[in-house]
């Protein structure tokens, strides 16, 4: 059986060299566009709230033209029902003209069904489906809207997050990488390179599943 020959230590040092050199290179370019991507999805975390704050304030106001409105029905209609058991019809007109549209459908749809003389009616419109509000149905859907973009502001932070992990990990392949050319044996710097390559490779693999985001 033939021994080694006595360059066979030196062959095995330039690969590890060659091999350190690699990981070096490799791990600082994924560091950095690890780096890069967890700010970019930092960025349209910012972004995401944004809109999502802009949203909500949107949705408040309609909410607030929603309940105004309903107030106005609501006097107008204790107006008529006064008017009603006075029996006087000029006022009854008078507030029956100024109800508004969406109050005047449920309106007429309360009184086809003889409230006042069947008691399982409904007491008032306000009961009935009939009366629906455009801005309390945009009210509900622009707070749906917010929702929305603060549950996708939460996922870009947890995107953020596990870029940050990666630079973590690639530092640490980087480390082993550096503290590889500080040992003296072979055998051993083999060994920390490999640790390198191994928590390197899983990183990549893992960070290659994630989604990216690029500057328009």
């Amino acid at each position: 059986m033939s021994e080694p020959g006595p360059d066979a230590p030196s062959r095995l040092s330039r690969r590890i060299e060659i091999g350190t050199a690699i990981l070096l290179a490799i791990a600082a370019v994924a560091t950095a566009w690890a780096s890069y991507q967890a700010s970019r999805w930092r960025g349209e975390q910012s972004l995401a709230q944004a809109k999502a704050s802009a949203t909500r304030i949107e949705s408040t106001r309609s909410s607030d033209l929603a309940n105004g409105q309903t107030e106005v029905d609501v006097a107008t209609f204790i107006q008529w029902s006064d008017a009603m058991l006075h029996d006087d019809a000029p006022a009854e007109d008078f507030y029956r003209t100024r109800f508004r549209d969406e109050f005047a459908v449920a309106f007429d749809a309360w009184l086809a069904l003889d409230p006042l003389q069947d008691p399982s009616a409904p007491p008032t419109p306000f009961a009935l489906p009939e009366y629906e509000l455009e801005a309390r149905n945009e009210a509900e859907q622009l707070q749906a809207k917010a929702e929305g973009l603060s549950a996708t502001a939460q996922d870009d932070v947890q995107k953020a997050d596990n870029y940050m992990l990666c630079v973590v990990l690639f530092a640490a392949a980087l480390f082993f990488a550096g503290i590889s050319t500080r040992l003296h044996t072979p055998r051993t710097q083999l060994a920390i390179v490999g640790l390198g390559y191994a928590v390197f490779l899983g990183t990549l693999g893992w960070m290659l599943t994630f989604p990216t985001s690029f500057a328009t």
